[in-house]
């Protein structure tokens, strides 16, 4: 049975319990600063095509680290919002160093 969470703060603690493979963390770090830099250069240069490999390059990394390292499912199946915010809060605290790089 798939577990339920009434906010973010409750799921956050469960998100980074499923990152705790090193190479998988940087593999979502990696995707999803990737990702940024595809926006950016998609609102710079208003080539909207550019977004859809970003997608695939950051939900890519992602999932290889899921299936290769963790060896779980990834989140974004069963959670997919709260997931999208936890891979900026999880970026986000790797870069403050709370979480390991």
């Amino acid at each position: 049975m798939p577990r339920t969470f009434s906010n973010f703060r409750e799921f956050y603690p469960f998100y980074l319990g499923e990152h705790r493979n090193r190479v998988s963390r940087r593999l979502h770090v990696v995707g999803t600063l990737t990702m940024l830099a595809i926006l950016a250069a998609a609102l710079a240069t208003r080539e909207w095509r550019l977004l859809l490999p970003g997608i695939v390059i950051a939900y890519g990394c992602a999932w290889l680290g899921h299936f290769a390292f963790e060896k779980n499912r990834p989140a974004t199946f069963r959670h997919p919002f709260y997931s999208l915010r936890g891979d900026f809060a999880m970026l986000r605290d790797v870069l403050l160093r709370r979480v390991p790089w």
